[in-house]
């Protein structure tokens, strides 16, 4: 039986560039499962890899048959935008380890959707300070920056991925991303360690 890695981070912790890597990891054979979204889709994004895009109304079908394994909603400056994970035949546990972006609140809906067993926390951290910087530098990236909305997100972050929630969650396996190759290398280590 496969195990599904829950990568986890604040905004900005490198938590996306370290899900493509290990993606990439030969060595891991790790699959994705593309989450959908409401939120509108932002420059170099496309359909169906990032994210699937979707309106309110098709999520609400989704959710009406039962499909929605996990759901959050953000009150952002532009609107409510809901992330989720719908069960869409993506993940086949009999023969694949994957590999998803989670907060603590979705890890604990995969683990009591797929087992406790088979749902293994990552949690990326790193400074405050570096972590504005590389939000900003992102947002000063786009054709228009949504500057409200990244402060926003930052400043929610630290309610999301509190201590306490951290805890709650049992979430333990952490990883310092002050050296991005060494922060890989370690997580690639504990993903090998964890008798796949």
């Amino acid at each position: 039986m496969g195990k599904i890695f829950c990568l986890m981070g604040k905004s900005a912790s490198g938590k996306d560039t370290i899900y493509r890597q290990l993606l990439l990891a030969e060595e891991l054979k790790l699959k994705k499962v593309v989450p959908y979204t409401t939120r509108p889709i932002r420059e170099r994004e496309k359909d169906g890899v990032q994210y699937y895009f979707v309106d309110e109304d098709r999520m609400r079908e989704l959710e009406a048959e039962g499909r929605i394994i996990e759901l959050r909603s953000y009150d952002t400056v532009h609107g409510i935008w809901y992330y989720f994970t719908v069960d869409d035949s993506q993940v086949d546990l009999k023969n694949n380890d994957y590999l998803i972006i989670g907060t603590p609140e979705s890890y604990i809906s995969f683990r009591e959707y797929y087992g406790h067993d088979r749902v293994v926390p990552i949690y990326i951290e790193l400074d405050d300070g570096v972590r504005l910087q590389r939000a900003l530098n992102r947002e000063n990236g786009q054709k228009e920056p949504k500057y409200e909305e990244m402060c926003r997100r930052f400043l929610a972050d630290a309610a999301d991925f509190s201590e306490e929630k951290l805890q709650a969650a049992g979430i333990d396996n952490r990883f310092p991303n002050d050296d991005l190759a060494v922060c890989i290398g370690n997580i690639t280590d504990f993903i090998m360690s964890t008798g796949r």
